[in-house]
């Protein structure tokens, strides 16, 4: 997909919605031993990128280093009709001094407003280094199950209505 197409559909209002949602992302990556991971987390959109946060020499800064290319999603997946966004991307992991601001804009979607002082505090104590990944989109996919489905299923609508002469 060229980036405006992937623009396109991350800038469609229920994309939006989702990203400033709190459901965290669920990022895939192939690990060290070739295995597929996926782990839940919060990140956070700049409008061009997607940024989450680690801890330097955890498991997925070492493997995004052997392999940057990533998948994530963030769905709705417990509701009818589901609203997922995918995307697929590569990362680049880049060590910080203290805690990023796209951390805290992440972690704190999750965390009642009357908490996120002390969200806050606790992190600047525990993290004086943090690993910023930054994931640049390369395809996205919009599925809301009312005018988007997979293209799997996509397709067997169509052959369905060629065979009931539709």
């Amino acid at each position: 997909m060229h980036w405006k197409e992937v623009a396109d559909v991350l800038n469609k209002p229920l994309a939006l919605e989702l990203m400033s949602s709190d459901i965290p992302a669920r990022v895939a990556y192939t690990g060290l031993d070739g295995a597929p991971r996926v782990v839940p987390i919060g990140f956070h959109w700049s409008g061009t990128e997607i940024i989450i946060c680690t801890v330097p020499g955890s498991y997925k800064v070492r493997a995004l280093a052997a392999d940057p290319k990533v998948a994530l999603t963030i769905d709705t997946t417990g509701r009818h009709p589901p609203h997922v966004l995918l995307v697929r991307g590569t990362a680049v992991a880049e060590l910080v001094e203290g805690v990023p601001d796209e951390y805290l804009q992440g972690g704190t979607k999750y965390i009642p407003d009357e908490q996120r002082s002390t969200f806050e505090a606790e992190v600047r104590s525990l993290y004086k280094q943090m690993v910023r990944i930054t994931i640049t989109p390369e395809w996205a996919k919009l599925l809301d199950f009312e005018t988007t489905i997979p293209s799997a299923v996509e397709r067997l609508v169509r052959e369905r209505a060629r065979e009931q002469g539709e």
